[in-house]
C-alpha cells in the first residue's frame, strides 16, 4: 500500500547510501542538520527611520551520527577505516540518507557531500546481558542538500 497524501513518514525504515550504493540499513539517526550564517545590518530608511534588516549568510558544514548493527556491510566498514586512517582520498564520499516508506520505497533523501567517518564507538558490552551490539559513527560533511 503506497502513501496517500498527507501521510507523514514511518520513522523506522532508513538507510544509508555511499556512492548511490545502499551499503546499510541503520538503526538510529541524529544530529542531521543544515544551517547558515545570519548576517544583521542596519540602515536608515527613505523617512529616516533606522530599519535592522536580515539576510542569508554562508552555509555551514555539519554533522550527522548513525547508528547500526555490529554485523554492518564490509564498505561501510572500510569507509570508515579509511575516514579514521586519514585516507581522504578514498574517504571523502558522497552519502545519502534515504527515508522509505512502508513499501520500502525511498520517499525522502538527505544527500551529503563530502562526507567522512571522524568518530566510531561500540556499545556497552555486559556479559550475561542479551542485547545487540551496535556502532554509533559520527559522520561529518560539507554541504546537506535535501530532495
Amino acid at each position: 500500500m503506497t502513501s496517500q497524501p498527507g501521510d507523514t513518514l514511518t520513522s523506522h525504515n532508513f538507510g544509508i547510501q555511499i556512492d548511490g550504493v545502499m551499503v546499510e540499513f541503520l538503526h538510529e539517526v541524529s544530529g542531521l542538520t543544515m544551517e547558515q550564517d545570519v548576517i544583521e545590518y542596519q540602515q536608515v530608511s527613505a523617512q529616516g527611520v533606522p530599519v535592522t534588516k536580515k539576510m542569508p549568510g554562508v552555509k555551514k558544514a555539519g554533522a550527522v551520527t548513525v547508528v547500526r548493527g555490529a554485523n554492518g556491510s564490509s564498505a561501510f566498514t572500510q569507509w570508515i577505516n579509511d575516514s579514521i586512517a586519514g585516507q581522504m582520498a578514498t574517504a571523502r564520499k558522497n552519502a545519502t540518507i534515504i527515508f522509505m516508506d512502508t513499501t520500502n520505497q525511498p520517499v525522502l533523501r538527505y544527500h551529503l557531500r563530502n562526507a567522512w567517518c571522524h568518530k566510531v564507538e561500540p556499545s556497552a558490552v555486559k556479559a550475561g546481558e542479551a542485547s545487540a551490539l551496535t556502532e554509533t559513527v559520527s559522520i561529518t560533511y560539507e554541504e546537506l542538500v535535501i530532495e
